[in-house]
């Protein structure tokens, strides 16, 4: 994906940072046993992870357990630094329903090893991303349906109203750490639900009023 729009005659806006939040669902972390953390987790996924709707998401050859994540992103419109909660929203040009795909066996070696997660997250197609809708038609970031089909069956649903951190203090928090550009995405967390996805399968991911987000599996 090298470059997404809001609308047909909305500003173009070429990818920059992907910006990952972990743990950001408490029965998330309980289901993989792991502690809530006390400030955002945060990682980086590379933009050439990026695919639209319609795309297939391709499984590594190093990796037997690809987990699906589906989630909020938000579309960073203008360079933001050092931002309060207060102000975060001015700084969302839109959101999207995403994909966070997750080598889970590479991530729990690293993990075990103190590594980072740059490679159980950072396969080329692991950041399935839907058609973007403008900020200004979401009343509210924290009262949204989250949900992924596999197959046409329910395997995560769940609502933002459960994030550990809001999006707001989730731009807020990033801000300080990066300076954050027109272009860069945060993927906000996953709800409880999480599995692994097997070549031929199809998955919808859906966030009520946003455009749904349809991808397969195939092989390397």
């Amino acid at each position: 994906m090298d470059e997404f729009r809001i609308s047909d005659k909305g500003p173009v806006f070429l990818p920059g940072k992907l910006i990952g939040i972990g743990r950001n669902y408490a029965k998330h972390a309980k289901e993989l046993g792991n502690a809530l953390p006390e400030q955002p987790m945060v990682f980086l996924k590379p933009a050439s992870s990026l695919i639209g709707t319609g795309q297939d998401i391709v499984l590594p050859k190093m990796s037997q357990d690809i987990h699906h994540e589906v989630e909020l992103v938000v579309l960073i419109g203008t360079r933001a630094k050092n931002i309060s909660t207060q102000h975060a929203l001015d700084y969302v040009a839109g959101y999207a329903v995403g994909l966070d795909m997750t080598a889970r066996d590479l991530q729990n070696e690293a993990k075990a090893k103190g590594f980072p997660w740059s490679v159980a997250k950072g396969f080329d197609t692991f950041a399935p991303l839907g058609p973007f809708v403008a900020s200004s038609k979401v009343a509210d970031p924290q009262d949204l349906q989250i949900e992924l089909k596999i197959n046409g069956e329910i395997r995560q649903s769940g609502s933002t109203s459960d994030m550990i951190f809001p999006v707001t203090e989730l731009i807020s928090w990033c801000s300080q750490i990066f300076t954050l550009m027109p272009g860069d995405l945060i993927y906000t967390g996953t709800p409880e639900g999480v599995s692994q996805v097997h070549v031929g399968d199809r998955l919808e991911a859906s966030i009520n009023g946003f455009p749904t987000l349809h991808v397969g599996v195939r092989s390397e």
